[in-house]
């Protein structure tokens, strides 16, 4: 514990940066959240007593699997694939985009008490930032669209999502970052890319084509197939509890 209180002070500009990106998120998804339930004449809350004590499991379910990492052939060893999105994009189809990032920040936290950073912060935001680009635009679009077809749409465009923004924020802010936080070249970091991938390059672009970019399209299209052959069997138990509450607040609201 120590240890990573001494971690956040030794980076303190870079863990508010990482903070302020948290703040962001949450302010997105939540006008966009409030927009589609003005739209559909929705008048519960965004967050309820219940949806946070799901979301809760369903973070601490992502925790564990995020520690579950399975390296890539095609990708330095720091790039590893974990399936933390599979709970928190079925929970976000069940409850929207804001408990979408709430469990992305929620996984994020757990895990940095159960581990730690090794990274300097540096993998716990490139996590929630990519996951939340993939996460949001899914939920966004499955919250105006609940259908099976709408399901599959919002699972490609969050892969799509995932893929593009998670290859352009490492190329432009998460490698420069990871190279001066740790007082290396980044030049050597590319070099970790070509000793295990020959079409790495030996730019940062080359080497976000060849070992970034297919990581986060096989991590968007496993979380989104995972999602679409379980989701419709496990809503309903999600969902039980909260459509009684809400029922039964109705029922004493009419009274």
């Amino acid at each position: 514990m120590s240890t990573l209180f001494k971690t956040v002070a030794e980076n303190l500009l870079y863990v508010l940066s990482f903070l302020l990106i948290i703040f962001a998120m949450f302010v997105i998804a939540y006008v966009v959240e409030k927009a589609a339930k003005k739209k559909f004449g929705d008048t519960e809350r965004v967050l309820t007593t219940r949806k946070v004590a799901v979301c809760g499991v369903f973070s601490a379910i992502a925790a564990v699997l995020m520690l579950l990492e399975i390296p890539l052939f095609f990708a330095p060893a720091f790039y590893k694939l974990d399936l933390s999105e599979l709970p928190i994009l079925i929970g976000s189809f069940a409850f929207g985009p804001v408990a979408g990032v709430m469990m992305e920040f929620v996984k994020i936290v757990l895990k940095l008490f159960i581990k730690g950073t090794s990274t300097a912060f540096v993998g716990e935001l490139a996590n929630f930032a990519v996951g939340c680009s993939f996460i949001m635009p899914a939920s966004v679009y499955y919250l105006f669209h609940k259908n099976k077809k709408g399901a599959l749409v919002s699972c490609v465009i969050g892969t799509v999502i995932i893929t593009i923004f998670g290859t352009l924020f490492n190329a432009v802010y998460l490698l420069p970052t990871f190279a001066k936080l740790f007082g290396m070249p980044l030049e050597a970091i590319i070099e970790m890319g070509t000793a295990v991938n020959k079409f790495s390059g030996s730019s940062v672009t080359s080497f976000v084509i060849a070992c970034v970019a297919p990581l986060n399209l096989i991590k968007g299209a496993v979380n989104s197939l995972v999602t679409l052959l379980v989701y419709k069997k496990v809503s309903p138990i999600i969902k039980e509890g909260h459509v009684k509450a809400s029922a039964s607040v109705k029922i004493s609201t009419e009274d």
